[in-house]
């Protein structure tokens, strides 16, 4: 029973076998062709991206602070609300300041009468003087005290407009135009006494800035690719900016490269390089960790392969399988560089022309002679832009 059951297994699957051979000349039996798609690589100008780690930053951030001592009467403002530059946030009690604003008043009219007596005085012992009639010593302290009764007039006019600095600084306004925060003090707080009171923040969030770090090896590696023609640079007012947000979404509106720091952190041998997005919905927050793609240089030699046509050995090393003229499988290692959309910039290992398997790779062997299935295939489509 069980070799006839064995035997009954065993007939279809040699018939499949011998389904999938062909006779040699020699009389062998030989394996069919594997089918695989190819795809022929062209060298076209690339953008060359660097993928780098930043967080959001609020470009303008005001502190808004007590100039005043005194007690908080009122909050103007929402929390959390969007506010103008000027817009009136806090009232604090102005009674004290109003009384120093009244004394002060009353300061400089005094001054001004007695500058008045002083100059009519000086005017009259100059006449006296003339003819002899008063010593130049009195006449001579007539004239100095004038001078100092103009001089304090000058000292009180001063301190009127302080005074009416102060009162005015009793009505706090927002000293830029974005989105306040909390209120740091409450109705009642007694502050500005000693030191200047904070009492919120305000960050500008429209636009918004990333700050990001890059390493000066990778940096150094760029220009020296520059130098030796390998790499065109994109001027720094042409750098495009992608921003990656932490759930792997792309940010759907595009950015620009503001600036790069001259000087290197000596504490972990990056630089600084600020991007700048449109924020009009909000949806980037200060603090935030992103990251953002970079089109810092252009490859007009450029090639590209699809993810899918990568495949790594027990060493981690990336392999694509070629298919040469008589199409022979050969398997050669690649340097990957950055990702463009499903594809891998190939910095080195192919070159144009080249083409390689994209599907069937599971089936297709190094000497292994394989069958085209897609004889013409879309030239890859490189540029990356």
């Amino acid at each position: 029973m069980y070799r006839k059951l064995q035997f009954a297994i065993g007939a279809p699957a040699l018939a499949l076998l011998l389904l999938g051979c062909t006779k040699a000349p020699d009389g062998e039996l030989a394996l069919s062709p594997v089918k695989v798609a190819v795809e022929t690589l062209e060298a076209k100008p690339l953008s060359i991206n660097s993928e780098l780690i930043g967080r959001i930053a609020a470009p303008r951030i005001a502190e808004v602070r007590a100039r005043v001592p005194g007690v908080v009467l009122q909050r103007v403002f929402t929390e959390g609300s969007d506010v103008t530059q000027g817009d009136v946030l806090f009232h604090i009690d102005p009674a004290p300041l109003q009384a120093d604003l009244d004394s002060a008043q009353a300061g400089l009219q005094r001054a001004q009468a007695d500058a008045s007596r002083t100059r009519l005085q000086e005017q009259r012992f100059r006449q006296l003087i003339n003819g002899n009639a008063i010593s130049a010593q009195e006449y001579d302290n007539a004239r100095t005290a004038a001078q100092q009764a103009s001089a304090d007039v000058a000292a009180h006019q001063a301190a009127l407009q302080r005074a009416r600095l102060n009162l005015a600084y009793a009505t706090v306004t927002a000293p830029i135009s974005g989105r306040i925060g909390r209120a740091l003090v409450s109705e009642g707080a007694l502050v500005g006494h000693n030191e200047s009171t904070p009492l919120a923040v305000i960050q500008q969030l429209n636009p918004i800035h990333a700050d990001l770090a890059q390493s000066t090896r990778e940096l150094n590696d760029l220009r020296r690719a520059f130098r030796a023609g390998h790499l065109q640079q994109v001027g720094q007012d042409q750098v495009h900016a992608t921003l990656i947000q932490d759930d792997g979404s792309v940010y759907p509106l595009p950015g620009k490269l503001l600036f790069s720091e001259i000087s290197v952190d000596p504490g972990t041998g990056q630089i600084i390089l600020r991007s700048e997005f449109p924020n009009p919905d909000l949806d980037l927050l200060p603090g935030s960790f992103v990251r953002v793609r970079l089109a810092q240089a252009i490859d007009q030699q450029g090639i590209s392969v699809p993810q899918r046509a990568i495949t790594r050995d027990s060493a981690g090393v990336s392999l694509v399988l070629l298919v040469d003229a008589e199409n022979v499988v050969s398997q050669q290692p690649v340097e990957l560089g950055a990702v463009i959309n499903d594809r891998w910039v190939v910095s080195r290992g192919l070159k144009h022309g080249d083409r390689i398997i994209v599907e069937g790779l599971q089936h297709a062997r190094p000497g292994d002679t394989v069958q085209i299935d897609n004889p013409v295939l879309p030239i890859a489509q490189v540029s990356g832009r």
